[in-house]
């Protein structure tokens, strides 16, 4: 009875000790020599195994579906089948455990969580993982630090000066409260001392804030735990705490903030925003998102909650930074909208600037003005840390700032002529989303292509065949991926191997039904409503497409830890088990989806 069985790999990782003990008591080790079968298509298994050493490959018929490597397990779906579907060969020497049927059953009856990371599909096996994260998210957040949270800042008035002076600095600095310095001491005067103050009786002028201030302050230092800090306005009955580090005061920590950090602190960044008055002041708001969003992730919030609400952050930020730098008659006059991920809502990692801006015919402004606007917008995200793009489809580039005839007639000039280059425009276009100015602007243009192309089944198909710009991600290459060794570490491309041809094949499902959704998940319900997609493949795709935009994310912020530029890539030799055995689920899924984009616009006899 092995007792180095590793309980850390999914899905016995989520087992307690008297179900590990299960696993103890009925698990065994096998050896297969390179090139035994495993298992073969017919028979009735009597184990699940667990790869300790070596690579086995699951072939279906000829071809290569699916690799397994240490820490991996098979076949879960065959053992509660009661025949196995595929046949499972030793690439190399492969040493595994065997755990016995029964013990499989009585985990599946006693676990649930267990029995759907074993075989069930991509949706439940995430369902079930979601389960797991919003259980431990809220310890996970409360772990932060106060110096994490929005700390507002402290403004001191002296003990002996009057109501009237103390109330009318909270007004100019639009705090409802002030710290008090009264010889050694130092209190804080806030709107309900304001109040017992007004009650009192006696004129204001004649009171001293020290009066009505409260001694001794409750403070913390930066460093503390969110919890603590939460335990400690619980124990002194205060909505606010000092934050200090040492003798010096670095801010105030509100219980309003506190709790919005706990549980989503983006109205912070949002007022951070809507309140700046410089490009500066935006920067630094902009430099939040990112620790928000590393925040969020690392919380268990579900990736499309996040992508929602990067979408509402970035359309802020670039709504105030147009409305510093753009004249008012432009700002008034013109519709600035974004494109790919930001428009469609899926952008969670600052991502090169995609954008665009229709002007109103016939504005009282010069091409020179927009010009010199332009330039500074792209500019001032350049600052705020989103690259210029390599394509440069942004407002600096002339093609993509016109006026709204001007911009009508380049999108008939991109259905008439549909080369490649016309038609990566298309479809960056088709997702653009209004975030400054008039956007009737933009949706006048829309308006007109969304009918000239949807009429066009031959456009349409040269559109959609976009979906095999880059090489499946199945068969050999699949397996090639999967076969890491310690001196062949890759790095996979999930936007080309998988996302995209998501995307895209949505996208051009969407467009022929006309439909004026931007994101993948109201396309995707607006397929389902017409009939175009099985409601289940939907919720197949849209999780798929989830995961993926995750590992992206967590591959990303791991590269922002260690100081390097976020390249986009995934290095697969860092997957665990699970995220192995769903990138394979996902992967499935896209290869379906693939199918189904080409049957759908005829793109087999292409």
């Amino acid at each position: 009875m092995p007792n180095a069985f590793d309980f850390t790999a999914s899905p016995f990782d989520c087992l307690d000790a008297d179900e590990q003990r299960i696993v103890r008591d009925s698990v065994d080790i096998a050896y297969f020599r390179d090139g035994d079968t495993i298992l073969d298509p017919g028979i009735e298994p009597s184990h699940l195994f667990v790869v300790i050493k070596g690579y086995v490959s699951q072939f279906e018929g000829d071809e290569p579906v699916a690799t397994y490597g240490p820490s991996d397990c098979f076949d879960g779906r065959s053992l509660m089948a009661g025949r196995v579907s595929s046949r499972f060969v030793a690439t190399e020497e492969v040493v595994a455990y065997e755990l016995a049927k029964a013990a499989v059953r009585e985990l599946i009856s006693r676990n649930a969580t267990f029995g759907a990371l074993l075989f069930s599909d991509l949706s439940h096996k995430l369902g079930a993982l979601a389960e797991r994260h919003s259980q431990r998210e809220l310890q996970a957040l409360t772990m932060s630090r106060v110096g994490e949270a929005y700390l507002r800042p402290a403004h001191f008035v002296a003990g002996d000066s009057g109501i009237v002076e103390a109330a009318s600095l909270m007004h100019a600095q639009r705090t409802s409260s002030v710290l008090v310095r009264d010889g050694e001491r130092l209190g804080i005067f806030t709107n309900t001392g304001l109040q017992r103050a007004v009650v009192d009786g006696r004129p204001l002028a004649t009171l001293a804030v020290k009066d009505f201030a409260t001694f001794p302050l409750a403070a913390i230092a930066p460093g503390a735990r969110l919890f603590d800090a939460l335990a400690l306005m619980i124990q002194h009955q205060v909505h606010r705490l000092v934050v200090a580090d040492g003798a010096r005061i670095v801010g105030l920590l509100e219980q309003l903030d506190l709790l919005s950090f706990l549980s989503n602190h983006s109205y912070l960044i949002t007022a951070q925003i809507v309140q700046a008055q410089s490009l500066d002041a935006l920067r630094a708001a902009a430099e939040r998102i990112t620790r928000f969003v590393a925040l969020l992730y690392r919380g268990g919030t579900r990736v499309s909650q996040i992508g929602k609400l990067v979408q509402a952050l970035n359309g802020k930020l670039c709504e105030r930074a147009w409305q510093l730098i753009a004249p008012p008659a432009l700002a008034a006059d013109s519709c600035l909208f974004v494109m790919g991920s930001e428009g469609r809502g899926e952008q969670l990692l600052k991502t090169d600037q995609d954008n665009g801006l229709i002007v109103r015919d016939g504005a009282p402004v010069s091409d020179a003005d927009v010009a010199a606007a332009c330039e500074r917008f792209s500019a001032a995200l350049r600052d705020f840390g989103y690259p210029d793009c390599p394509g440069r489809i942004m407002v600096s580039n002339p093609a993509w700032r016109r006026s709204a005839s001007e911009f009508a007639a380049t999108v008939r000039e991109w259905l008439l002529r549909p080369d490649p280059e016309s038609l990566m425009a298309l479809a960056i276009f088709v997702d653009a989303r209004a975030v400054a100015g008039d956007a009737s602007l933009l949706a006048s243009v829309r308006a007109g292509l969304q009918g000239l192309v949807a009429a066009d089944d031959s456009l349409l198909g040269r559109f959609a065949s976009a979906i095999d710009s880059f090489p499946d991600a199945s068969g050999g290459w699949w397996n090639r991926l999967l076969l890491i060794g310690e001196q062949d570490r890759q790095t996979l491309d999930l936007k080309k191997a998988a996302i995209f041809p998501i995307v895209h094949g949505v996208r051009s499902l969407a467009l022929r039904e006309e439909l004026a959704a931007t994101s993948t998940a109201e396309r995707l319900d607006g397929l389902v409503a017409a009939g175009r997609l099985p409601a289940d493949f939907a919720t197949s795709l849209l999780d798929s497409l989830h995961f993926l935009m995750g590992l992206k994310l967590k591959a990303g912020l791991a590269e922002i830890d260690t100081g390097r530029p976020v390249s986009g890539g995934v290095p697969t030799d860092r997957l665990t088990s699970l995220e192995r055995d769903l990138l394979k689920d996902a992967l499935a899924v896209v290869k379906r989806f693939k199918t189904l984009v080409r049957h759908q616009f005829h793109l087999e006899a292409a």
